[in-house]
């Protein structure tokens, strides 16, 4: 395993680390762990210690996740694993607290290394963490007290909102997308290299495009890597960034994300294997939608709050992008069908109503503004199916 130091947390963290949310039992905390669950959770810890993976993420949220950790954290030698768990921020700092001491419990720690506000997704939420006295105070104090670490934060959120957490310059870490086909916060990895902070690359596989389930397009063009290692690496050939999140459900789901490493290790390996698979990439995204559209779509497009039925044009686009040009379909589906009922996490809703409503104000400043509606219309056709509702309740 490499390791990077997690900015000034001074901690060493492994590039790849062991997340947290789709090896538990259950999205509802009520329910009874059965032992043959148990066993999936103890052998994925496993593989992942055996493998030098010591960075063991979850969060309240995860349901069954922390309580399930609980009952092997305990039993391994405390001063070789980074634990990192993650709270909600709340209108009341209090009922932070209370589910941090919850998250304790089930854990059964007397500290955590790492604790992330977790889902700062907007203006709201950027309040109740920020403002005096609240959250993220909170979340300091404990960290006085020496029973966290290090403070961050994991965001789904637009890059305004990301740039506002970096630029308080409290905080330690953060958690978020970024990766291929979603590289908007870049700026804000950038920030927070200059403030030495660490940086985790969340759901690289499954937001960064359902890689475990590639189009057979994408997997030519990505040859002679597989969309999951070509991905890791194109997040990980950054020393911006210092570990990505391999969300293991059984034991060799880490097996593939491991073939990165030799990647890393050897100078100019990373860049000689990236080149030609992101020159391929590219030349299909132009032949494909056309060199215009590519280089000016994103330009000028309005928050979805400003757009007439609360479109989200940006992400939309986006996603019809990618399945355009890479089949990547069914990624598209799986996104497109969660706008409307995806909260804070994933806000805004789909084109269905494009062609009816006057977009005409909303896309002033777009270069691309009068194609976009028959793109939005175009983009609902080709990834429109049933709504789907995001996993747990945070």
């Amino acid at each position: 395993m490499l390791y990077r130091r997690f900015g000034r947390t001074e901690i060493q963290m492994p590039v790849l680390s062991c997340g947290g949310m789709r090896y538990q039992q259950s999205w509802n905390d009520k329910d009874r762990i059965s032992p043959e669950s148990q066993r999936t959770v103890e052998a994925c810890i496993a593989r992942a210690l055996e493998l030098g993976i010591n960075h063991i993420e979850t969060a309240r949220g995860y349901g069954t996740s922390e309580e399930q950790l609980g009952h092997i954290l305990p039993g391994l030698p405390r001063e070789r694993i980074i634990v990192q768990t993650k709270v909600v921020p709340e209108a009341e700092p209090k009922r932070f607290l209370e589910t941090f001491e919850r998250s304790m419990k089930l854990l059964r720690l007397d500290h955590v290394d790492l604790l992330g506000l977790h889902g700062v997704n907007d203006e709201t939420r950027l309040s109740w963490s920020l403002r005096k006295g609240g959250c993220l105070d909170a979340a300091l104090e404990l960290k006085r007290q020496g029973r966290v670490r290090a403070v961050g934060f994991s965001t789904h959120a637009p890059l305004r909102v990301i740039m506002a957490m970096v630029q308080d310059g409290r905080l330690d870490y953060m958690n978020l997308h970024w990766y291929y086909v979603n590289q908007i916060a870049w700026p804000a990895i950038e920030a927070a290299a200059q403030r030495d902070m660490g940086v985790f690359i969340i759901s690289p596989t499954d937001k960064g495009g359902r890689l475990h389930e590639p189009s057979d397009k994408l997997v030519r063009l990505c040859d002679p890597l597989s969309p999951i290692v070509f991905n890791d690496l194109f997040c990980l050939a950054r020393p911006e960034v210092h570990t990505i999140s391999v969300g293991a459900a059984r034991p060799s789901d880490f097996d593939e994300h491991t073939k990165v490493l030799p990647l890393l290790e050897r100078e100019g390996a990373a860049q000689a294997a990236l080149e030609p698979i992101l020159r391929r990439l590219d030349e299909e995204l132009a032949r494909v939608l056309g060199r215009a559209w590519l280089d000016t779509w994103h330009v000028g497009l309005p928050e979805w709050e400003a757009v007439p039925g609360h479109i989200n044009i940006h992400e939309i686009l986006r996603l019809y992008n990618y399945a355009r040009a890479f089949d990547m379909t069914a990624y598209g589906k799986a996104r497109y069908n969660l706008l409307g009922s995806g909260d804070h996490w994933f806000p805004g809703n789909r084109a269905e109503r494009a062609r009816e409503l006057d977009l005409a104000q909303a896309l002033a400043s777009a270069p691309q503004r009068h194609r976009i509606p028959e793109v939005l219309a175009e983009a609902h056709a080709l990834l429109a199916g049933q709504e789907v509702k995001r996993l747990g309740k945070h």
